[in-house]
């Protein structure tokens, strides 16, 4: 797994290897594991505003990046 970005100290954005699709990344850290998915931008799981609000706003700006990363990983 690669952790991509550290969001409070508390919480990782991970891109993990042999995963499933679609193109996916997770947020974990707290007691919670959340799948967004870099196509719809969806999320599932519960996790509070605050850092969604901060983590998507760093997904949406990094969007390319993530993509060709999953893309590396995923052949």
């Amino acid at each position: 797994m690669t952790t991509k970005q550290r969001f409070r100290n508390k919480y990782a954005l991970q891109i993990r290897e042999h995963d499933h699709n679609p193109p996916h990344v997770h947020l974990s850290g707290c007691g919670f594991d959340v799948m967004i998915d870099l196509e719809t931008l969806q999320s599932t799981g519960e996790w509070p505003s605050a850092v969604k609000a901060e983590v998507m706003a760093w997904i949406v700006e990094h969007h390319d990046e993530l993509v060709k990363e999953w893309k590396l990983w995923h052949k």
